[in-house]
């Protein structure tokens, strides 16, 4: 199926080291408030928030984030989580 094999591609061409380093730099510089997904993206010049979103799952099942609330997201007009890096990783 075409659409698997584009997000298989997509997949392969992400550099998840330099994602992962790119969003624990911001998270250390606005620490403790956090920030969303979509405020991330923003942040590194992507408008789409599936650029950090995945990106920050995995690094709260790492340990590295924690979700500390929500924030209303006006794009969505619903709360998103709000993620910060871990205190012990600054």
């Amino acid at each position: 199926m075409i659409t698997n094999e584009t997000r298989a591609e997509s997949y392969i061409c992400v550099n998840k080291n330099i994602r992962y380093a790119q969003i624990k730099q911001l998270l250390k510089a606005v620490f403790p408030s956090g920030l969303t997904c979509r405020e991330l993206a923003n942040k590194l010049g992507f408008d789409e928030r599936n650029y950090t979103a995945p990106r920050c799952t995995e690094l709260v099942n790492k340990g590295q984030l924690e979700v500390i609330g929500k924030r209303y997201d006006p794009k969505t007009n619903r709360n998103v989580a709000v993620y910060r890096i871990r205190e012990e990783l600054i």
